[in-house]
């Protein structure tokens, strides 16, 4: 998992104040001071780090005496971290009344192929028909690229070896598609920028021509706080927008840039780079924390990946299901 050593960290602070025979201001006062050392290890704002821990003492001091339970604690700080981490929105959720149209971009390295095929697969686990288009018409082999990717995948792809305005491209590949009744069309765009705010000035001018459901920033998290300023001016380019943090696995610096883009209030994905690591997942807020605080698998998780079974499975159209797991009774769909 990207954060062991997070959830190492602050989970044994908080077995430290279970175990804790009298919960006192000076146990509790080490425990914040761990909680707050680790989050700051691992690349936090040092100001949202600051906030949660004034306001986590501030509710710790307005306890009425006698009333110090470690669950009630234990909650508050829960509920600080969530606040700290949460995006305010949950993944977009595209419809399959009508076709949707999401434009990926990003800056130059960030492995886009890789990501807009991970993203068409992971929408038809959900039953949709995903189909891609490589409007990259500047780099060098970009649709090469894709199409190796995608046919792996079992994806089709639409690209132009001998059109350069990539407007273009992505028009005819989104009238072919859309000819053909596929329901998410993902088009991949240039990436020969280093710098983001040239990024979005292009992908700007584009997105006027194509009108886009959606636009999508795919972003390395290697870059930690960093990630606050670039998700911030893609907020204010792109209102409908989503972002995708690549190369979370072992990288210290992936929770600087998950709590910096979180800030901005920008829905969020989580994904590695490279064809053969196939995770991908919507950043759920409340599960994370709790994996972080006490180590364990959330039963959303559990939830989620029925839901997907069924899906896959079944009429969209049922509406209950029953399923049956270890004597466990989980209601789905």
């Amino acid at each position: 998992m990207a954060f062991d050593y997070l959830s190492d960290q602050i989970s044994r602070s908080m077995q430290r104040m279970r175990k804790a025979t009298v919960l006192d201001e000076i146990t509790l006062k080490i425990c914040l001071i761990n909680i707050s050392r680790a989050l700051l290890d691992a690349d936090f704002s040092t100001l949202l780090v600051n906030n949660m821990e004034i306001n986590i003492q501030k509710f710790i001091n307005d306890l009425p005496a006698g009333c110090k339970d470690g669950k009630i604690i234990q909650q508050a700080i829960f509920s600080e971290l969530c606040k700290m981490l949460d995006p305010g929105k949950s993944g977009p959720v595209h419809q399959r009344s009508e076709c949707s149209v999401v434009m990926l971009i990003g800056l130059h390295g960030c492995e886009k192929e890789t990501v807009c095929v991970k993203y068409a697969r992971y929408h038809r686990r959900m039953s949709f028909k995903p189909a891609l288009v490589c409007a990259d018409t500047f780099t060098p082999g970009a649709l090469d690229r894709l199409n190796h990717v995608a046919a792996k995948a079992k994806v089709p792809v639409y690209g132009s070896y001998t059109e350069l305005n990539p407007a273009k491209v992505a028009m005819k590949g989104i009238e072919k598609f859309k000819s053909k009744n596929r329901d998410l069309i993902i088009v991949d765009t240039n990436s020969r920028h280093k710098q983001y705010y040239s990024l979005f000035e292009e992908m700007s001018q584009i997105a006027k021509i194509m009108k886009p459901n959606l636009v999508i920033l795919v972003m390395d998290s290697r870059i930690g706080q960093a990630a606050s300023v670039e998700a911030k001016a893609f907020k204010q380019s792109f209102h409908a927008g989503s972002v995708i943090l690549t190369n979370i696995r072992g990288n210290t610096k992936a929770s600087g840039a998950l709590s910096s883009v979180a800030a901005e209030k920008c829905p969020i994905f989580l994904t590695e780079t490279g064809e053969r690591d196939k995770m991908f997942k919507v950043f759920d807020v409340k599960p994370f924390v709790r994996r972080l605080l006490f180590k364990k698998t959330p039963r959303k998780s559990w939830m989620d990946y029925l839901q997907r079974l069924m899906r896959s499975l079944m009429d969209p159209s049922l509406v209950f299901c029953f399923c049956f797991i270890g004597g466990m009774t989980f209601l789905s769909i």
